[in-house]
């Protein structure tokens, strides 16, 4: 086999191994959905809309957030296709090793690690400031060097965000406890977070100033475009709901359920909440990491400013679940194929969980929080995350001409297919072009460590390889 078919080797999919992974089925259709709405209405609701409105669109924050939600639902009609036809863990890596081949799907899997580490460091960070802001109100207040990454915007003396480190580590024992118990907390924490949203908006509305919504667009449609790019920071839940699949029971069926429900639930609520926030507070002043309970200091609501704060540390706890919970089982199955050490795929033999991996991710993200800032950090998150989607929407059209899944009943189908899997393909990458130049650098410089790693370990370690040697050797 020539050097270039080695690289592009193909996972083979047999359906009678869909039960056989090693992980524990405990997840229904509520559960995902709770799941996915916990990740996705978490940091980005209580960051994102004061970021966005003031760096990039203004008022037409909310534009902005519709937009990124279009093209997210695009990409999640193609990852619920995915998911119900293949329902192992990895997410879009284990999808495009299947239809692309291997070096394609280290790249993207390296892509989601970087997505997923910097995901949970960035709600670190943001849930020290609002956790701050909750107990400034009891009068407590802590060392400035002890609670702002170095290099954070308008802080002085920074250096070890150590409310953000201790929160990352503090999650990572509540999933190594057991996923079942995990996703009863989040349900919990999800419900209570979205009440807490509603109060906001139902406070708030009362102190909009309808001259705070012009100009409406300041800077222009490359503005929006450039905030919708990273409104997907808000958006990225429903991809880490789909590294559930091999938890899933009756995955056919819940997978898609969990997937669309989660992303039209959060888009109802990242819009009334962006449309809100910015009549109530000029868009110029809400570049700071608590926009929420800010604005409800601004118009002297500080009894629901301090509910909102709690609710955001609730919610934003929720994030942290969701998205270590998704990094770790990402590992686990680029692990279980090879690509990465064996530590990675241990699972426990009582809960069911790889808590070596839980650990390992748990305090490298932890130790990310602590140092690199916010602004930073959030970037860095959607370029992963449209890569991977723009990969997952093209896979679709590969995904139908696969021989053995063809074979396989999915219970969901993209609809108009070809055209919506191409649209959302060509979405993606158009988001990704209006990507600030440092976050392609960083994004380069990640990629190009990822190749050293692949080609210094993942190829000579690889199962489907050593599989395929062992054939030639026979032949």
């Amino acid at each position: 086999m020539k050097a270039s078919q080695r690289l592009l080797v193909k996972k083979s999919v047999n359906p009678a191994n869909f039960n056989k992974g090693g992980l524990k089925k405990t997840l229904s259709a509520f559960s995902l959905t709770m799941m996915g709405v916990g990740a996705i209405v978490g940091s980005g609701i209580f960051i994102t809309p004061g970021i966005i409105a003031a760096k990039y669109a203004g008022p037409a924050a909310m534009l902005s957030f519709v937009i990124a939600a279009v093209v997210c639902s695009l990409a999640a009609l193609c990852y619920a296709e995915f998911s119900s036809t293949i329902p192992l863990a990895g997410s879009a890596y284990t999808y495009v090793y299947t239809v692309f081949g291997e070096f394609l799907a280290w790249i993207l899997g390296w892509s989601l690690i970087s997505e997923y580490l910097f995901a949970v460091s960035s709600v670190a960070v943001s849930w020290s400031s609002y956790f701050q802001n909750l107990i400034s109100g009891f009068g407590l207040k802590l060392p400035t060097f002890l609670t702002a990454a170095a290099g954070t915007a308008g802080v002085s003396g920074a250096g070890f965000n150590l409310i953000a480190f201790v929160v990352v580590l503090a999650v990572s024992l509540l999933l190594v406890g057991g996923l079942q118990e995990s996703t009863r907390v989040n349900s919990i924490m999800v419900i209570v977070k979205i009440l807490v949203i509603v109060l906001f908006i139902g406070v708030a509305i009362f102190f909009v100033k309808p001259a705070n919504y012009h100009p409406f667009m300041p800077h222009g449609v490359s503005g929006l475009v450039k905030g919708a790019s990273l409104a997907f920071y808000a958006y990225i839940g429903f991809d880490a709901v789909s590294t559930a699949s091999e938890e899933v029971k009756n995955p056919k069926r819940n997978m898609p359920i969990g997937i669309v429900g989660s992303l039209v639930v959060a888009s109802i609520l990242y819009v009334a909440m962006a449309a809100v926030l910015v009549g109530v507070v000029h868009y110029s002043k809400l570049n700071v990491g608590d926009p929420v309970a800010y604005a409800l200091a601004v118009i002297h609501q500080n009894w629901a400013a301090g509910i909102v704060s709690l609710g955001a540390v609730v919610g934003m706890t929720t994030v942290l679940i969701v998205m270590l919970y998704g990094g770790t089982r990402l590992l686990f199955a680029i692990s279980r194929d090879g690509l990465l050490p064996k530590v990675f795929r241990t699972v426990s033999p009582h809960t069911k969980v790889p808590v070596k991996s839980t650990w390992i991710f748990g305090i490298i993200a932890s130790v990310f929080a602590a140092v690199i800032p916010l602004d930073k950090i959030a970037e860095l998150v959607n370029i992963g995350t449209l890569f991977a989607f723009a990969m997952v929407s093209i896979g679709v059209v590969f995904l139908r001409r696969h021989e053995t899944l063809q074979q396989i009943n999915s219970s969901f189908k993209v609809p108009f297919y070809p055209v919506l899997p191409v649209v959302s393909f060509l979405a993606c990458i158009y988001l990704m072009l209006n990507l600030q130049a440092f976050t392609w650098h960083m994004f380069g410089i990640w990629l190009v460590i990822g190749i050293v790693i692949y080609f210094a370990y993942s190829y000579r370690h690889s199962r489907i390889r050593a599989g395929l040697r062992v054939k030639e050797s026979k032949s």
